[in-house]
């Protein structure tokens, strides 16, 4: 009984020809070594792709006998696939799966060198450096309206919110009257390399006063993500400094987020402190291989789909600006990294009240500025769940709830819509 199981188990499995995927993963990973940036970690990307190759072999008999288990959504469908299996030979469907196979690692390959081999439009005119302390930058898009001070996540570059002609919110504002700065932490220098969150915070607060003293006004915040955190710190360290307060797809009730991320995540802690301590910071690729986790096999749908665009086209330009930026990360600074894993993520500090800035828990019950909380529903990065409390934590706040994604929403083709021109009322542009 036990010999026929295994022979019939085994005869859907069927091997792929070793001389083509080897020379695609040849290709691409030359291609990666070229590139400024690739889909990081591409090794990985490439390896989750073997894996979903090799699991769809290795399930195949299961699928046919009815033994594999479904989740109920998808009890339906996978009994509608098991009937439409019944008749079909068992080494042929795995020879299609293979071919299949093939077929989409081949897309992938041609999207990753297409993206290799693009060409990068000019970039945006640089604007003026008005303040500067290590590797932090601000840079200022001036007009004659209010003063807003656009802050970034640190883990991301800060060009995201001035991407491209038809993609900046540090622009757009500016050209709706609102004298606009962005700070850009670029990468941790030496001086940074010690910095905690706390640090960070306190260099806001120089640049706030620096911004204060130009404009003769009191600045508005816009934080996006993590940024998001770091403008709420900086209003509760002197709330009466601060004109208003505009958090973007901010986190704040860690505990939100997917359960099984939280226990891997746990798990992954005393591998993760060695990791830091060696490196003196998470790097880039570790975090890059963490938000992946989220949608293991998102890279692989894109760069299959961008292979199938006209290289010229709008649609692929924008691809390029955004998977240049979104790859082209820093790493996070080794106390930085412990606060946000173990602090955030796994105590869940900020929900519980007990996240400090200066030696004083950040309490957005305290602020009475005006504050304005933008989620985006479909965002995967930062869950709704997981922002949506600061809109009844926070004493003077208006919730915009949006239709995109997480980073849809600062660069996707409705970001103007929906996100830029609402923040640009909700601030005063054009107000005096």
């Amino acid at each position: 009984m036990q010999q026929r199981e295994m022979l019939h188990k085994t005869e859907w499995v069927a091997v792929m020809d070793p001389a083509t995927v080897p020379a695609m993963m040849r290709e691409m990973l030359q291609a990666s070594e070229k590139m400024a940036v690739a889909p990081r970690p591409l090794a990985l990307h490439l390896a989750i792709q073997n894996l979903m190759f090799a699991s769809s072999l290795i399930a195949l008999p299961s699928l046919k006998d009815g033994s594999l288990s479904w989740k109920e959504p998808l009890s339906q469908q996978a009994k509608a696939l098991r009937e439409s299996l019944e008749n079909v030979e068992p080494a042929l469907f795995a020879e299609a799966v293979s071919k299949e196979f093939q077929s989409r690692l081949g897309d992938f390959a041609a999207g990753i060198n297409r993206f290799a081999k693009a060409s990068r439009r000019p970039s945006l005119p640089e604007l003026p450096v008005v303040w500067d302390e290590g590797t932090t930058r601000v840079v200022r898009a001036e007009a004659a309206g209010a003063p807003v001070i656009l802050i970034p996540s640190l883990i991301n570059r800060a060009y995201i919110l001035d991407l491209s002609a038809k993609r900046s919110l540090l622009r757009y504002l500016a050209q709706h009257g609102l004298d606009s700065y962005l700070v850009d932490w670029d990468a941790p220098g030496e001086t940074e390399q010690a910095f905690g969150i706390d640090d960070y915070v306190q260099r806001l607060a120089r640049i706030r006063d620096h911004v204060t003293r130009t404009t003769g006004q009191k600045p508005m915040l816009v934080g996006y993500c993590m940024g998001g955190n770091l403008a709420l710190a900086l209003a509760h360290l002197d709330p009466a400094k601060i004109a208003k307060l505009a958090l973007l797809a901010t986190p704040w009730d860690f505990q939100a987020m997917a359960e099984v991320s939280t226990r891997m995540l746990a798990a992954m802690m005393p591998a993760l402190r060695q990791v830091i301590e060696v490196f003196g910071a998470l790097p880039v690729d570790v975090m890059q291989a963490m938000f992946s986790s989220r949608d293991p096999s998102g890279a692989i749908r894109k760069f299959r789909q961008f292979a199938e665009l006209d290289p010229e086209s709008d649609a692929a330009q924008a691809f390029i600006e955004l998977e240049d930026w979104l790859n082209d990360g820093v790493p996070l600074v080794r106390q930085v990294a412990l606060e946000c894993l173990q602090g955030w993520y796994l105590d869940n500090r900020p929900m519980a009240g007990t996240w400090e800035i200066a030696g004083r828990p950040v309490v957005p019950a305290k602020l009475a500025m005006p504050s304005l909380l933008i989620v985006p529903k479909r965002d995967t990065i930062v869950p709704p769940e997981s922002a949506l409390p600061l809109a009844g934590l926070l004493a003077n706040a208006r919730l915009i709830e949006l239709n995109a994604g997480h980073i849809g929403m600062m660069a996707g083709s409705g970001a103007v819509d929906q996100l830029y021109a609402p923040l640009a009322d909700w601030l005063g542009a054009g107000e005096a």
